[in-house]
């Protein structure tokens, strides 16, 4: 349970919003256009959370040390920013969660280890963030997570303090950013969970099988 808490804090994708389909989609067009056969979004799914670096490992086994992984790097993020809101959805519950964060008097924002230049766009096509006090992207501050800077940045920006916010994530490296910065921590596990992911090893405070079992977490909020 958290006392007296004044804002949640939120990772993006695999938290608050399903992005797999255009982050596989964009991925997948990279695969096609060579003349490799489509794969099915089941097997990019589980390695969304890891952006560019995930779909890349998926679709080409390409790992980041490669030589041509910069270019190609590029080439994916062309393709994700043309079709960025095709197919992304909210997870089901979080705009109830987002209601009733909202009737509590509570403030919420974002902080994802997405760069400003989807961050930005992605969110102002959704409605559901004109209601969020801070967007913080991976690129806003000198460390992205699992640094705690972006979500002191965060704290910052909403003026409170970072042990009146907690944070809301599905990979390991949100909860040691929470954790870092001194946040009450919360593990999101109907996100992105790879096969090998343990959430119960990520040193949470809480966890959560669905987005609006939050609010049973936030005592006289």
């Amino acid at each position: 349970m958290f006392h007296d808490v004044r804002a949640v804090l939120f990772d993006l994708d695999g938290t608050l919003i399903d992005s797999a389909p255009d982050l596989g989609a964009a991925a997948d067009k990279m695969r096609t256009d060579r003349g490799l056969p489509s794969l099915p979004l089941e097997r990019y799914r589980p390695m969304a959370g890891a952006g560019a670096r995930g779909m890349l490992g998926e679709a080409f086994g390409m790992t980041p040390d490669h030589p041509d992984f910069p270019a190609w790097r590029e080439e994916f993020f062309v393709n994700y920013e043309s079709r960025m809101t095709e197919r992304t959805t909210i997870f089901e519950g979080v705009p109830e969660l987002v209601q009733q964060l909202l009737r509590r008097n509570l403030l919420w924002g974002v902080v994802t280890n997405k760069a400003a230049r989807f961050t930005e766009p992605l969110t102002r096509a959704i409605p559901l963030f004109e209601t969020a006090g801070a967007v913080v992207s991976g690129d806003t501050t000198p460390h992205a997570k699992p640094h705690p800077a972006p979500l002191l940045e965060a704290a910052s920006r909403l003026k409170l303090a970072p042990t009146q916010c907690i944070y809301v994530g599905d990979d390991e490296r949100d909860i040691l950013a929470g954790l870092a910065a001194g946040m009450g921590t919360v593990a999101a596990t109907y996100g992105y969970l790879g096969a090998k992911a343990d959430p119960g090893e990520w040193g949470a405070h809480a966890a959560i099988k669905s987005p609006t079992e939050l609010l049973q977490l936030l005592v006289h909020a």
